[in-house]
């Protein structure tokens, strides 16, 4: 699908915006979803067009959330597999059945997420839990990587908001360190996810050079306005502009 020179300054725009709010909050389709519908791609094309797009999200996501990823290379590892497995099996989902009951849970998961980003968190104590449990804990947080990233590689709007609520309870770090952490297994999952599409589905690939642009800008900036920002305050806002987000979605669901 041709995109026009105004097009592709409403969907750059939107990438930076996106790559702001992803980078900071896991929103950036909130952003960049709606904007490729104004473009006027179908639903379908629009999901996997965003997907493939928001890659350059993770990169300069990444990229700028360096100095926090220093020393949460256990936790990346035990996580990754995870986030890719889920990331195609998403994918897989989109393709192969119906999107209208899946994106009936979007309001519900972006409420929940953002309702455990608002409340506080408790420091994590170690060394004083059993290897049992200890286990156990380990076994919980791979499964619910896995499972949000099948959601971020189905649709992918508020996967990071969960992400960065997992991480924030599993405690002990400021929301800087946990943005980081979710940056990396975010861009893993829609990096596999955007893989597959790229291949097999109805990408818009000018539409992807626009907004990917656009996501690639704003996305680096993000990490430093979390690493500069007043933690609690900018929790907040995270947490009430989901919540908000997730009573729209309810009403487009479910209304």
């Amino acid at each position: 699908m041709p995109v026009s020179w105004s097009q592709a300054a409403l969907l750059f725009a939107a990438g930076v915006i996106g790559g702001l709010t992803g980078s900071i909050a896991g929103l950036a389709s909130v952003a960049t979803y709606p904007a490729l519908l104004l473009a006027g791609l179908p639903p379908v094309a629009a999901n996997v067009t965003n997907t493939v797009a928001l890659v350059a999200n993770g990169v300069g996501s990444v990229w700028g959330s360096r100095p926090e990823l220093a020393g949460q290379g256990a936790l990346l590892k035990r996580t990754l597999p995870f986030a890719a497995v889920g990331g195609v099996t998403g994918a897989v989902l989109l393709l192969s059945t119906p999107a209208e009951g899946f994106e009936k849970l979007v309001p519900v998961l972006l409420g929940f997420a953002s309702l455990a980003i608002l409340l506080p968190v408790r420091p994590r104590r170690d060394g004083t839990s059993s290897p049992r449990r200890r286990t156990v804990t380990l076994v919980l947080q791979g499964a619910a990587v896995f499972a949000i990233c099948i959601y971020g590689g189905y649709f992918g709007a508020a996967a990071g908001v969960l992400l960065l609520a997992l991480f924030l309870r599993l405690g002990g770090e400021t929301l800087a360190h946990a943005n980081a952490a979710k940056n990396v297994v975010l861009g893993a999952a829609n990096g596999v996810a955007a893989l597959i599409f790229a291949v097999v589905a109805p990408v818009a690939w000018p539409a992807v050079l626009a907004l990917g642009t656009g996501c690639l800008l704003g996305s680096r900036l993000g990490p430093v306005v979390v690493r500069h920002a007043p933690d609690k305050p900018l929790r907040v806002a995270i947490g009430v502009a989901g919540v908000v987000l997730a009573v729209k979605l309810g009403f487009d669901a479910y209304g």
